[in-house]
């Protein structure tokens, strides 16, 4: 694991920090692979509680862009190996038997946005923004799409998949991807008096009742959910290599407007 994510340990809790500052705690293939092997040792410890949250002043800004260039020449096949190892990471984190919370630091855009939905708690500062921005680039949040869909309904998501419209805190509280939305100095506060709460339950307890979560949620079975992250990232790629897709990415990469939208 190279230093893209960090992961400290302070008794029973856990940290896991993803630690691209310069860009935004953007994903790119390294990360992805170093944020499944940090969930790996954690899982192989004793932890009791897992801490996710970004350095700097953005939580995730989702897609880096030089990976997202390379991504955009990558052939289907190339694609879909690189949206399945998304996927697994990000099954692998909403499948720990412990308590996951967000500490979400700053903004969080796509992909930031997912992996904050995988998390059973989140709590993020006041002045952080957020958007599912795929189709603007002629793409659509597939992999990430059963985390936020569980998080903020299929309601809200009718709105924020289609628009890709940047709303703040204060929305992300109100349709459930937030559960708080602090300022900056109680960030940790919260976190801590969370962490407290749930050092007071008993470990197999609370594994039981994500389980029991887990079980009761329209998700379906483990099967199911692993066909349906094969199913995301065979659409992902598809669309990467789409005629739509690469004018999407194209446009985004040379700043200038897509060629859908009418001037």
């Amino acid at each position: 694991m190279s230093d893209t994510v960090l992961l400290e340990r302070r008794g029973t809790l856990a940290t896991l920090t993803l630690n691209r500052p310069a860009s935004h705690n953007a994903f790119d293939a390294g990360l992805i692979s170093d944020l499944e092997e940090a969930l790996a040792e954690v899982e192989a410890t004793r932890a009791r509680c897992l801490v996710v949250t970004g350095a700097g002043s953005t939580f995730s800004a989702g897609a880096d862009l030089n990976w997202m260039r390379d991504m955009a020449q990558a052939p289907e096949n190339e694609n879909f190996e690189d949206a399945m190892a998304l996927a697994r990471c990000l099954r692998r984190l909403d499948n720990l038997p412990i308590p996951v919370l967000a500490r979400v630091n700053g903004s969080a855009y796509g992909g930031g946005v997912g992996l904050l939905a995988c998390c059973d708690i989140a709590v993020g500062v006041d002045t952080a923004k957020f958007t599912l921005s795929e189709v603007k680039l002629g793409l659509v949040p597939a992999v990430i799409s059963p985390y936020v869909i569980a998080a903020i309904g299929t309601r809200h998501a009718r709105r924020y998949f289609l628009s890709a419209e940047i709303f703040d805190a204060a929305q992300a509280l109100h349709i459930g991807l937030l559960h708080e939305a602090v300022p900056a100095a109680r960030l940790d506060e919260s976190i801590d008096r969370i962490v407290h709460w749930i050092g007071k339950a008993g470990p197999k307890a609370v594994a039981a009742a994500k389980q029991l979560i887990r079980e009761f949620s329209p998700a379906g079975t483990q099967l199911q959910m692993e066909n349906q992250d094969k199913a995301n990232a065979e659409l992902i790629a598809r669309l990467r290599v789409s005629t739509e897709g690469q004018e999407g990415l194209s446009a985004f990469l040379e700043k200038r407007p897509s060629g859908w939208i009418e001037q």
